[in-house]
């Protein structure tokens, strides 16, 4: 072969092989994959705790999405970015989710249960065997106007007590306020959610746990309705700019859930990382915390009934009027 015939063999393999290059980046641009970010909130409690496995997970950059997380101590905090869509998803009180759709004109769905009962009454004494024992007592409770109100006066209500006139109820701001009048008292009485009800029986013994909440509105209620603490809320117009980027982010939330719950005392470590509560605390709590995911058909019985029985008691709870189906994400 000339050398010129071999040169021009030599060019030609030349320009193949930086086809095939160009070939090769414009098929590794096509296969980046831009990850979407998400603004999640959650209240400090069982609905963050359940969360913490998908916060480590999103802290190593291992998870589908970018996700920017925030907790707060009460869910005043988070209702304007709700509403405004400052927040992609959030994780809040179930009434709250109802009011804040009727508020927003239909504006968020709810996509799953994280949280059902986790209120107990404790107390420093030994007097509280039954909801008839309440009767002329002080109550100190946290979440006036969302879950805690609804249900205590669900309760007693249906035990024939008025929450007006039988007994007293006095509503503080956060939870730890009443963890507070607790390790000091020694005649307190008061309704809590884990783990601050773990919390106080820590820091003072005397405190024993008078009545499972959930216990006594599953004696009472008349429809099989369950007691339910927390749902997962997305906000509407991110759900239908972003299906599947939201689809991804449950999966892998549904999965922190039962992480949670099968590796209790690895979770305990991550609740104390993040700032939520101590691990020791996190890891006697969490079994009590009633930490689940139920969604689909079985979320929308579960939520329909709770919001059924606020309804029924006062429409004001779930914002004046019962959702329509369009409330409930079922893909």
């Amino acid at each position: 072969m000339s050398k010129k015939k071999w040169s021009i063999v030599v060019l030609m393999f030349c320009l193949c092989l930086l086809a095939g290059c160009a070939k090769k980046q414009e098929e590794d641009k096509s296969t980046t994959v831009t990850k979407t970010k998400i603004s999640v909130a959650a209240l400090k409690g069982p609905t963050a705790i359940g969360m913490v496995k998908l916060m480590a997970d999103a802290k190593e950059g291992t998870t589908t999405g970018e996700y920017e997380f925030q907790t707060a101590g009460t869910a005043d905090e988070l209702t304007a970015g709700i509403v405004k869509g400052d927040i992609s998803i959030a994780a809040i009180p179930c009434n709250l989710a109802s009011v804040l759709y009727n508020r927003s004109k239909g504006g968020l769905k709810v996509a799953a249960v994280n949280t059902l009962g986790v209120l107990y009454i404790v107390e420093t004494g030994n007097e509280i065997q039954s909801i008839a024992d309440l009767k002329g007592k002080t109550i100190y409770s946290t979440g006036k106007g969302t879950t805690p109100e609804f249900a205590l006066n669900y309760i007693l209500k249906e035990n024939g007590l008025d929450p007006e006139k039988d007994l007293t109820i006095e509503y503080k701001s956060e939870a730890t306020e009443i963890a507070t009048l607790l390790a000091a008292g020694t005649d307190a009485v008061a309704m809590l959610p884990q783990p601050y009800v773990t919390t106080v029986m820590a820091q003072n013994e005397s405190v024993r746990i008078a009545l499972d909440v959930t216990e006594e509105w599953n004696k009472v209620t008349k429809d099989g309705s369950s007691l339910i603490t927390g749902v997962v809320v997305v906000n509407k117009t991110f759900l239908e700019e972003n299906p599947e980027a939201v689809k991804k982010f449950l999966e892998e939330y549904s999965a922190s859930t039962a992480y949670v719950n099968e590796n209790v005392e690895d979770a305990a470590d991550l609740v104390e990382q993040f700032d939520i509560f101590k691990a020791a605390i996190a890891k006697k709590a969490i079994p009590y915390c009633n930490i689940v995911w139920i969604d689909g058909e079985d979320m929308k019985e579960k939520v329909s009934g709770y919001l059924d029985v606020l309804y029924k008691q006062n429409p004001d709870s779930v914002g004046g009027s019962l959702p329509e189906d369009a409330f409930y994400y079922l893909p």
